[in-house]
Parts: structure tokens; sequence; C-alpha cells
């Protein structure tokens, strides 16, 4: 008899399984109505849930300056970016070129054109060292923003970056980017947008031979 009870106890549990999976699947078929993929979990929405705003929030706990990001960029960064930021071979500039954002070779850096060091930190984090992406420790990419930051005279060398100060960083070009964005396309915000025949002013500001990409030829 004690046999037999265990088994029904058994079966019962396994019915309230069954029941409670079935319920699941229900609410879970609601969520996706077309039966495709997985409901992500908590821990794998965090693993992607790593950008930075402009205004600092989403930045990481951790901090670093520029003496000890020093010792990080060497290390993770240099080989590519050149010792002092100004680049080895065809690997962008990340120091220097200021002033040449109106001229036909504009060069893009931290001081030279980026309106926000969070901006600097989500990037590195996200993509950087190249090849292995998202190797860094937070306390590293702070370190590595602290020294860009420092080698383009924006912060100290001692300045302490961190998750509460990084979105207040005044960087130089941040004035340089236009709101809201004069684009004709970028404009149906602020009414209906035009769809045909568009009387919209037009000024060349540059031509592809300038900037090395169109083959050159006398005709």
């Amino acid at each position: 008899m004690l046999g037999l009870a265990k088994q029904k106890k058994a079966g019962l549990l396994i019915i309230g399984f069954m029941l409670a999976q079935l319920s699941f699947s229900q609410v879970f078929a609601e969520q996706r109505p077309f039966n495709l993929g997985l409901v992500a979990t908590a821990k794998q929405v965090a693993g992607w849930d790593i950008d930075v705003r402009p205004d600092g929030l989403g930045a990481p706990i951790g901090a670093g300056n520029a003496i000890s990001g020093e010792e990080v960029y060497t290390d993770r960064c240099a080989s590519c970016h050149g010792d002092f930021g100004e680049a080895v071979d065809n690997w962008p500039a990340l120091v220097g070129g200021e002033g040449t954002l109106s001229s036909h070779d504009p060069v893009k850096t931290t001081g030279s054109y980026w309106p926000y060091a969070s901006t600097m930190y989500d990037y590195i984090y996200r993509a950087m060292p190249f090849g292995e992406a998202q190797s860094l420790t937070h306390d590293e990419t702070y370190q590595i923003v602290a020294y860009l930051l420092n080698m383009s005279d924006i912060i100290d060398a001692e300045y302490e970056l961190n998750h509460s100060n990084i979105g207040k960083i005044e960087m130089p070009n941040h004035g340089g980017f236009l709101m809201p964005d004069p684009r004709p396309d970028a404009q149906p915000i602020f009414g209906n947008p035009c769809m045909k025949d568009c009387d919209v002013p037009t000024q060349i500001k540059g031509r592809a031979r300038d900037i090395d990409v169109t083959p050159e030829s006398e005709s």
C-alpha cells in the first residue's frame, strides 16, 4: 500500500508539472505570436545591456586615471593606435586633429571631434581591442578613456574618471553638432515631410576626389 501511495503521489506531481508547463507554454506562445526564438533571461539581457548614454546613464561602476591608463593603453591599444595616439599604418589616430574638421582631410579624434566622453567609454568597452572585444574590465576602460582625455588636455593626469562624472566631462567639440538635425529627411517630427519635388537648398561641402577615394583621371 505504501508503494502504491508513493506512485500515486509521483503521478500527481508529474500531472502538476505538465499542467504548469502547459500554462507556461500558453503564456510563452502569447509573447511569441510566430513561435520563433526564446524569451531572453535576465542574465542574457544584462550581457547585452552595456550601452552608456551621453549623460553617463548606464555607465558601470568603476574608475581610473591617466597615470594608470598609460600602462593599460600601452599594453592593449598602442600596437594599432601608436604610443601617443598618433596611429600606426592605417589604424585611426586617437589624439590630435584639432582644427582639421573643416579641411579636406579631417582627423576625427578624442580632442577634435567626439562630443561625449561617455561615447568613448561605450565604444571602447563594446568593441576594443580589435579582435578581443569586451575583454577589458570596467576599470581598465575608464583608465584608457582617462589617458586619451589627458593626452588631449581635457583632464589632468590625476583626475579620477568614474561612473559618476563621465557624463559631465566638457569635450572641445561638444558644440560642433547641429541640433536639431537640419537634414530634410530628418524633419518629420516638425511637420509633414516633403516626399516629392522638394525644394531643398543644396550646398556642396566636399567632393570624393578630395578624400582620395576616386581614381585620378585626366578625362
